[in-house]
């Protein structure tokens, strides 16, 4: 758990990129089911639920990072991108707007630069980092 705790940024990193690869390959998933299944627009439960997996994934990491990390603007970025990010997953499922499939792509690669920004330019106090 210590380790966890100590490698946020790396863990934030990797799981918002599988959060993208998760999203480019959606496409991909659906042309195959397509011909695998015809007439079936359902995607499978385990695909679906994956969303959520790197949702609260990278909810521990930022939580994590923002408390210890020394940079104060990378705080408030982490959480509007991550809430963007859940705002447009959410919208996906429900249909409450007409949004771009490509627009969750923005928060997604936000998530991971500003991690890896924050793993390799802020330190954090010796007190923040147990």
């Amino acid at each position: 758990m210590i380790l966890i705790k100590q490698k946020s940024d790396t863990i934030g990193a990797i799981s918002s990129a599988l959060c993208l690869i998760h999203c480019m390959a959606t496409p991909f998933l659906f042309i195959a089911q397509s011909c695998a299944i015809t007439c079936n627009q359902e995607t499978q439960l385990w695909w679906q639920f994956m969303d959520y997996f790197f949702l609260m994934v990278s909810l521990y990491a930022i939580y994590q990072t923002t408390k210890k990390t020394s940079n104060n603007f990378i705080k408030p970025l982490l959480w509007i991108s991550w809430l963007a990010l859940l705002i447009i997953i959410i919208n996906e499922k429900l249909e409450w707007f007409g949004l771009n499939n490509y627009l969750i792509y923005v928060p997604t690669i936000a998530l991971i630069l500003l991690h890896i920004y924050n793993l390799n330019y802020c330190k954090c106090s010796k007190m923040n980092a147990v």
